[in-house]
């Protein structure tokens, strides 16, 4: 896939496709780990897994999808 590297204030920024961030279970506000390998010169980008001990992780994903699905919603509720 081919993307383009476009300027947004002083930062040059890469947009991804939507359907592509959701399968890595990531969204607007979702931390990410980037990966640089300078002998290749390719990014790497993986949905950060966050662990908290005694929370099932199945649970976990499921509130994840749940806050990336309403998170207009509850931003709203939060004011």
């Amino acid at each position: 896939m081919i993307r383009k590297i476009f300027k947004t204030g002083n930062r040059e920024v890469i947009c991804l496709p939507s359907e592509m961030l959701k399968s890595l279970g990531v969204g607007v506000g979702s931390d990410v780990n980037i990966e640089l390998d300078s002998i290749t010169k390719r990014i790497t980008i993986s949905s950060l897994e966050v662990s908290i001990h005694g929370v099932n992780e199945e649970f976990a994903r499921h509130v994840s999808e749940f806050i990336q699905e309403y998170r207009p919603v509850l931003e709203a509720l939060a004011r």
